[in-house]
């Protein structure tokens, strides 16, 4: 008979409708039958046990959340009827010990990358162009269109071939879209634009400098074209020096220009069009070959999550982060808010006390400027969120983690501080999506796996984003921009494990060359995480 519920952890009790339940349904779970009081939709927890107010709620084997109201047995749990919750951490409670998995198949395991001077191997060869201030977004742009459409030789979507079609009354249906075809082999241009770098408070251009130092430094890219207006915070000297703390070896190209030094528009523009053509032809000779998939930095991120999340995607992630572990590759775990509740756990992985003590004090520094903005961490779970069972942000978090797997915690950073150790790494980021992914690839990933139940788009504009859905119905709604599924581990048809090892196959093809869905949809996304007000 198909499975009806899963409990994730055995201490759990509350379980996953793995399929709508209708009120009145007997379900046989666990040598017990459970007679459905409510309406369950699939993903969403029916209670085990019977709540008397304030009870708590246990999944992942941790507190996700108390009983607002008495719960019976059998009923949905609803936001109606539980409250955010989350147990208080002080520091580490217990040695932790580790087994790390069978990794034969995957040590001696290579992908084709770019080797760059550092040591570190890229996934994608970018010449990256960005302003240091948003006054340089206009001309950030004009260039984006000369170079992708000489670059390219056409840039005609579907979209304008159908709106041509509908000018020219057309009844036939739009003509297919011509194939790019890139006049270089090895190099691709890319481009970044943003709303900072002035007006602000200091601090905040300062990280932005490091973010972009971060971006140049990040192996998929081989060199930069940097503009600047020349009077705002961000100065040239700032972004200099973010540089050097990163990369005080740089050996790669970096041009910068900045407009009021240069005159007009079309002479800075020409000077940079000529100078960075030339710059990219040379970028154009680094060829791929072969490296140890340990020179992998896999970002670990989700987002449009629901109520599978947990079971399925995530801890697929979780096991390809304990491969990566196992072998001397890295991990990273950001988006903090979406760490509530399980700080425990992450804390007492921590290799270095001095790294857990720094990992409270980040989520509690955190959670405060959420506070003092009149808002909270248990505000973090979106309306798509609820809708598909994830209720408390606790809940949430408990399943978010998962993408962590089990590994020791070998580094705790601050936002934009660059990966220096093999292992898992927390790096403080929002749960916003796009803020999360611009940050991780600031911090060197070279690789982004994302998961996601609702589906969404985010790519980045220098490491590829792999899409993974946590349900087949996703991927088939949503093919052009899911990559990867694992709803073979709903039906009972796979492991965790089996799951996990195909995704590291296909992280392998991409990391070799493979384009992502965002990739071939140019889907490139890019927000600094502004701390700061505006002045």
């Amino acid at each position: 008979m198909e499975k009806q519920l899963i409990k994730v952890h055995p201490n759990d009790n509350v379980a996953v409708a793995l399929k709508n339940l209708s009120k009145g349904a007997q379900v046989n779970f666990e040598n017990q039958t459970i007679a459905v009081a409510t309406d369950v939709k699939a993903k969403h927890k029916i209670a085990l046990t019977p709540f008397e107010t304030n009870d708590k709620i246990i999944m992942y084997g941790v507190l996700v959340g108390s009983a607002s109201k008495p719960i019976g047995k059998g009923e949905v749990i609803t936001t109606e009827n539980v409250k955010h919750q989350s147990e208080k951490v002080f520091g580490k409670t217990e040695n932790f010990t580790w087994t790390p998995p069978e990794v034969s198949q995957w040590k001696d395991q290579t992908f084709m990358g770019y080797h760059r001077a550092d040591g570190q191997v890229g996934t994608r060869n970018v010449w990256l162009f960005f302003p240091l201030v948003f006054c340089e977004n206009r001309n950030i742009e004009v260039l984006r269109e000369v170079f992708e459409k000489e670059l390219l030789n056409q840039n005609v979507s579907k979209q304008q071939l159908l709106l041509r079609s509908l000018l020219n009354k057309s009844d036939q249906e739009a003509s297919p879209e011509p194939e790019s075809v890139p006049v270089f082999d090895n190099v691709e241009v890319q481009f970044i634009t943003h709303q900072g770098g002035c007006g602000g408070i200091r601090q905040d251009s300062e990280s932005l400098a490091r973010l972009l130092a971060g971006y140049v430094n990040n192996p998929n890219v081989a060199g930069a074209t940097v503009l600047s207006l020349g009077c705002q915070n961000l100065q040239i000297r700032i972004f200099k020096d973010a540089l050097t703390q990163v990369a005080p070896e740089n050996t790669k190209p970096i041009h910068i220009y900045e407009q009021q030094q240069m005159g007009t528009v079309d002479n800075m523009l020409n000077t940079i069009i000529t100078e960075s053509f030339e710059a990219i032809k040379k970028a154009n000779d680094i060829k791929r070959s072969p490296a140890s998939i340990s020179k992998l930095k896999i970002g670990l991120e989700c987002g449009g999550s629901d109520g599978f999340s947990g079971i399925s995607a995530n801890p697929t992630l979780g096991h390809v982060s304990d491969i990566m572990a196992a072998i001397g590759g890295s991990a990273i775990l950001s988006e903090f808010p979406e760490l509530c509740g399980v700080e425990q756990e992450l804390v007492n992985r921590c290799v270095d006390e001095t790294d857990g003590k720094r990992f409270l004090e980040l989520m509690k520094a955190y959670e405060k400027s959420v506070v003092d903005a009149g808002s909270g961490f248990d505000m973090n779970p979106s309306p798509g969120n609820i809708k598909d069972g994830l209720i408390t942000d606790a809940m949430k978090s408990a399943g978010a983690a998962k993408k962590g797997g089990t590994s020791p915690v070998a580094q705790v950073l601050d936002y934009t501080e660059y990966v220096t150790k093999p292992g898992l790494t927390l790096l403080c980021t929002p749960g916003n999506d796009v803020e999360s992914t611009t940050a991780m690839a600031g911090s060197g990933a070279n690789i982004i796996l994302f998961t996601t139940g609702l589906g969404t788009p985010t790519g980045n504009p220098i490491t590829p984003v792999i899409k993974v859905a946590s349900n087949t119905e996703l991927s088939d709604k949503m093919p052009d921009i899911i990559d990867f599924e694992t709803g073979a581990i709903i039906r009972g048809e796979k492991t965790i494990e089996q799951t996990a090892d195909q995704l590291m196959a296909y992280i392998i093809e991409v990391a070799s060359g493979r384009p992502t869905k965002a990739m071939d949809l140019g889907q490139n996304d890019f927000i600094p995480w502004k701390r700061g007000v505006s002045l």
